[in-house]
């Protein structure tokens, strides 16, 4: 029989937090945190020593800054963490081809073809951390598995800075103690329902019959069954294409149509397009979100959404924020909102190049204009050069 895979799953330590703590050294050892900073904002992610407090990423600022009164609030910089990002993937890429991003800051490798160059997985895996500091400055947590879901897993436990290896003999012993959470697809509620049915770890859901939680849960039961006894058969994909960019804040108090609501829109416009030149892409549809001020719940709020196809792909922030406010003038009247948020989806990975028939040389100024202007933001700031308020 060939060989178990050996698939890694490595994860950027807070990452957000700690590009931030690298740039700026007065804030190492700090209790950092990015986002959260307004009264309504959203804790993005917290370095290790706001971690202690109990301050966690999707956390409301204001709770953050309850549990860490003296939390250093860090505004986001997504270009720049793109920026990093990017490097980290060309170290990745030094290892194996095999490369299935997840996010800015996590990936998983196929390193099953590499072994020869680099020795044991182990091997391989503490040189590609050493390579990330060396690139980066920054720590990489690294999970060895015969399977993504138990790479992905292990590097979750070996947090931060760590290696943990899961041969795959060991892979049963591994899994039956933890709880039933650490599976894939296993949500609160899905928790809450294994839990009445008296199955709280990973092994008591291998040991359950797969006829009886297929009954009980449908088709999630057969796949929670083979998922805890150690079987996935995904493999890396190194064609995974990210489905969509966004950008989205939270007002410090409610607004109706006007200038700042048109500004954000512009503003998360220009971030994303930033977002999709950097990784060579451009995209079709543009989404607008918007969260009403009306309360409906304890934190809920109703959610409007509307989406714009574009004829061709784009790539600039005037496209997006053109279809953006077209979006925001359908709907705007009478609304007072909270939070707005731009995205874009339908992405491909290149840039458009090919030119209209009658086109003349405004579309390639236009471009060296885009990225003149990243250069500028990724070296002094994102709003070092801004685009005028109105979209003409």
């Amino acid at each position: 029989m060939p060989d178990a895979p050996s698939i890694l799953h490595a994860d950027m330590d807070a990452f957000y937090a700690a590009v931030e703590q690298h740039d700026r050294p007065e804030l190492r050892g700090l209790p950092v945190i990015v986002g959260g900073g307004s009264n309504r904002g959203v804790v993005l992610t917290a370095s290790y020593e706001a971690r202690v407090f109990g301050v966690h990423s999707a956390m409301p600022g204001v709770h953050a800054r309850r549990l860490c009164p003296d939390g250093v609030f860090v505004r986001p910089r997504m270009t720049r963490y793109g920026e990093v990002a990017r490097q980290i993937r060309t170290v990745f890429g030094e290892f194996t081809p095999l490369v299935e991003p997840l996010s800015l800051d996590e990936a998983f490798l196929d390193v099953t073809a590499s072994l020869r160059l680099f020795g044991t997985p182990r091997q391989l895996a503490q040189r590609l951390k050493a390579r990330v500091v060396e690139v980066t400055g920054l720590t990489v947590s690294v999970g060895i598995g015969p399977t993504k879901m138990v790479a992905k897993i292990a590097s979750g436990l070996c947090k931060p800075d760590g290696l943990l290896e899961i041969p795959a003999e060991d892979v049963a012993s591994f899994l039956q103690p933890l709880p039933v959470s650490q599976l894939w697809g296993v949500g609160p509620r899905t928790q809450a329902t294994l839990a009445r049915l008296g199955l709280e770890t990973v092994g008591s859901i291998a040991c359950a019959d797969p006829r009886s939680l297929e009954r009980r849960l449908g088709v999630m039961g057969t796949a929670l069954w083979h998922l805890a006894n150690g079987h996935d058969a995904r493999h890396v994909n190194p064609d995974r294409q990210r489905k969509s960019v966004g950008e989205e804040c939270t007002f410090e108090r409610d607004l109706r149509d006007g200038p700042e609501v048109r500004r954000v829109i512009i503003e998360h416009a220009e971030a994303v397009a930033r977002r999709l030149r950097a990784e060579d892409s451009c995209a079709r549809t543009v989404a607008l979100k918007i969260k009403l001020a009306r309360r409906i719940g304890p934190g809920k709020y109703p959610i409007l959404t509307r989406r714009v196809t574009l004829p061709t792909p784009v790539s600039d922030g005037k496209s997006i924020a053109r279809a953006a406010l077209q979006l925001w003038d359908s709907i705007r009247n009478g609304l007072t909102v909270r939070l707005v948020g731009v995205s874009v989806s339908q992405i491909d990975a290149h840039e458009p190049t090919q030119l209209g028939l009658f086109t003349t040389g405004e579309a390639h100024r236009q471009a060296a204009l885009e990225r003149a202007a990243d250069a500028l933001n990724a070296r002094f700031g994102p709003r070092a050069v801004v685009r005028g308020s109105r979209i003409e």
